[in-house]
């Protein structure tokens, strides 16, 4: 498989790796707009279709250094049929694969953190659930 998508300067990253909902990815596209349009590169490619992250994960790898990215956010399955829409964040540099849930609400939060390393990922990472749901620091 290709390299991952670049996203644009200082946006994270959401790569839609789920195909079976139209309508779902333009309501996810909407809610994450919605509190900082500015903040997302959207990539909606099928050649994306169906990847894991462990895919994802080394794909990134084998990336030249110029290439590589710290972590990107997925639209998957549970993305798309989920009432709640979370995105699945991953983390492609400390720990390759970790991951947990957001709901889109806190997207433009967590991602302007990590797009200016202001928090680490596992900051974000251990301050999710029982599920795996960031819900905000304070557990909001």
């Amino acid at each position: 498989m290709t390299s991952l998508p670049q996203p644009a300067d200082l946006t994270s990253l959401v790569l839609r790796t789920d195909f079976s909902d139209d309508a779902a990815w333009a309501v996810l596209k909407a809610a994450i707009d919605s509190r900082d349009a500015s903040s997302a590169t959207y990539v909606s490619d099928p050649m994306y279709a169906g990847t894991t992250v462990q895919e994802l994960a080394d794909m990134d790898a084998a990336a030249s250094d110029d290439d590589k990215l710290t972590y990107l956010f997925l639209a998957d399955v549970m993305t798309m049929t989920d009432d709640e829409h979370p995105l699945l964040a991953v983390d492609l540099y400390t720990e390759p694969g970790r991951t947990f849930r957001l709901p889109p609400r806190w997207y433009a939060d967590v991602s302007a953190n990590l797009t200016i390393a202001n928090l680490d990922f596992d900051e974000f990472a251990d301050a999710s659930d029982e599920s795996g749901t960031f819900r905000g620091l304070g557990g909001e």
